[in-house]
């Protein structure tokens, strides 16, 4: 496809792609700008799907007229279409050109908890939604509606919230036609049973996204959130069943995530505010002055960061290291290694033993209490650990910190603001350039080629496995832990929708891939079983927050052709049985050791858990 900006052809060059949504692709110019390329109908994310074929047809039918009439100026912290492009004879509206905004973040982010508990406090949430609120009343005032205002649509650079994807806004005769199903508002449905909306957007329902992005942002939750677990022989609603019948998390029948901020920590007038709107069906703006009378605080005695008068959940002050404590319930055994006052942020199993990094009293420190990096929480910072190696990253760099050593300092490719680099207890992988990377005897040894800026990569004991999608490009790769080279293209089920997250874990042969992708107003998740050798031994795929062993990505451990999977029910043991995966035990007595945040690791003292402020060992008869 041939694109023309400015009356100059554009090559659109794959390794400069900076996002892949549902409906175009975007390419960093390298001038201060981005260009957003409708995906066409013969796109290969739409292959095989003719309904999606169907709606990008009209979609850019209508772009041929939407975008030439888009209204100017809007507020300032407003992405909108600067340039068109074109095709050659400047008459069919491909795409267009707009600025960009350098080390953004989702907004989605900042509602999960990993993210929030490594440097996030509430008081910066508030303030982003602060300036949220003036950009909202201000496009209302120029006669625009957002339409599918969500959490991916707005960038956070600092303390400022931007408004994306505004070729999708609704303005004159211009409806919105796109939406996100934890976003949409139940007054835009109709008499039919789905979550499919038979009412135009409005600024009503704009306010209500708002509402349901606040909530997320400052408690980790939704609205419709946590677990439906009535009282027997009720039945247990499905999703579009809570949403009609408005069983919130605000109801007494539906269990409240354990990884999400208590409700008590929010002062009673902004509770009831959302109780109000999620409950008894009010609309309007949102009150202003609940967000800019928020002062939150940190409680001297427990760490609870709270916006009351008092702390709601005060308890004793933890102590750094504790004694082991052993609990019995049922047919298991807890035994409670470590627990600090400050936060565990990373932790991985090498040979048995596990390696863990937190951050306490100013400074990031490993397992034995030695600082291997001074100073705040930094969201932004990711990390690896190798033996007594701490690796750590942040945007196109990555530091080897070795006790006794100075630091080493390497360049890696960042795609999504992550730094692709990995370790086991052997070795440590990055690509960079074009190319994968391994250290050896006698420096870096280049193991193959990879698409430049674009690769995410994981690593296990025997080997690792690396992707990409950028534009119409997707492919992935295997490697050996120690041989040279890697195996590419391999055909994995690619989700067609927008890549939000990835993560991996390995044991022998297997690697046990999740990703979770945005795709027709919702967010599914995905787990992909791959061989040492490439092959796909089995898929499967639920809706996120479903309650299951995949309906949260993380908090999993592969123990050979088993997975253990943490929910907030407890533990749940999956098999791989005949290119099928099958939930084949589940251990209720481990639920108050857990939570679907939780993260999970074989070692010498069992089935470990990693919480947010400590770490225990699980034995089960």
């Amino acid at each position: 496809m041939e694109l023309y900006l400015e009356g100059k052809k554009l090559r659109v060059d794959p390794t400069q792609a900076l996002g892949k949504g549902g409906e175009a692709d975007v390419f960093d110019l390298g001038d201060g700008r981005v260009l957003k390329v409708f995906k066409q109908p013969e796109h290969p994310d739409y292959d095989n799907l003719p309904h999606e074929q169907a709606a990008a047809r009209a979609r850019i039918d209508e772009h041929q007229r939407k975008l030439p009439a888009f209204p100017k100026p809007l507020p300032a912290r407003v992405i909108s279409p600067q340039t068109l492009a074109t095709d050659k004879k400047g008459k069919t509206v491909l795409g267009y050109a707009m600025r960009k905004l350098e080390g953004a973040e989702p907004l989605r982010r900042f509602g999960e908890p990993a993210f929030r508990r490594a440097g996030v406090p509430s008081s910066r949430v508030a303030e982003l939604f602060q300036g949220l609120h003036r950009s909202l009343s201000a496009l209302h005032g120029s006669g625009v509606v957002v339409g599918d205002f969500n959490d991916l649509n707005i960038l956070v650079t600092g303390n400022d919230a931007w408004l994306i994807d505004a070729d999708s806004f609704q303005f004159g005769p211009y409806l919105a036609s796109v939406f996100t199903e934890k976003f949409l508002d139940p007054l835009r449905l109709g008499s039919a049973q789905g979550l499919m909306p038979s009412r135009p957007a409005s600024t009503d329902s704009d306010w209500y996204a708002f509402a349901v992005a606040l909530m997320q942002g400052l408690l980790c939750v939704g609205p419709y959130g946590g677990i439906h677990r009535p009282k027997p022989p009720s039945p247990k609603a499905t999703p579009t069943a809570r949403v009609l019948q408005r069983l919130t998390v605000f109801h007494p029948d539906v269990q409240y995530p354990k990884p999400a901020t208590p409700f008590a920590v929010l002062p009673d007038d902004l509770l009831h505010c959302l109780h109000r709107v999620f409950v008894e069906d009010a609309r309007g703006v949102f009150p202003l002055p609940l967000l800019d009378s928020l002062r939150f605080t940190v409680c001297a005695s427990c760490g609870v960061e709270h916006a009351r008068a008092s702390c709601p959940t005060c308890r004793p002050s933890a102590t750094v290291t504790a004694t082991p404590v052993t609990t019995v319930r049922g047919q298991v055994v807890a035994t409670r290694l470590f627990s600090t006052e400050g936060v565990i942020l990373h932790a991985r199993a090498e040979d048995g033993t596990l390696r863990w990094l937190f951050h306490a009293d100013g400074a990031y420190r490993r397992e034995d209490g030695s600082a291997v990096l001074q100073g705040t929480l930094d969201p932004s910072l990711q990390w690896a650990l190798q033996d007594a190696v701490t690796l750590v990253g942040k945007g196109g760099e990555f530091a080897i910190l070795a006790p006794g050593q100075r630091p080493e300092r390497l360049g890696v490719d960042a795609p999504d603001q992550r730094p692709a680099f990995a370790a086991n207890a052997r070795h440590r992988y990055w690509a960079h350039g074009g190319a994968l990377f391994r250290d050896g005897a006698l420096g870096p040894e280049r193991l193959g080629e990879v698409l430049a800026g674009q690769t995410r990569l994981f690593v296990g004991p025997r080997f690792g496995l690396g992707f990409h999608r950028a534009g119409s490009l997707r492919g992935a790769f295997v490697f050996d832990a120690v041989r040279p080279g890697l195996k590419d293209g391999l055909a994995l089920p690619w989700p067609s929708g927008r890549l939000v997250d990835a993560e991996a874990v390995f044991d022998g042969p297997h690697c046990w891939l999740f990703l979770a992708e945005e795709t027709g107003g919702r967010t599914v998740h995905h787990c992909v079983v791959v061989g040492s050798d490439g092959t796909v031994k089995a898929s499967t795929q639920t809706e996120a927050g479903d309650g299951s062993w995949l309906g949260s990505l993380r908090g999993k451990c592969a123990a050979g052709e088993a997975l253990f999977a943490a929910t907030d029910a407890g533990l749940v043991r999956v098999e791989l049985r005949q290119g099928q995966l099958v939930v084949v035990r589940e251990f209720p007595d481990t639920e108050p050791f857990v939570d679907a945040d939780s993260r999970l690791f074989l070692t010498r003292n069992g089935l470990t858990v990693v919480r947010r402020q400590d770490i225990t060992a699980l034995r089960m008869s």
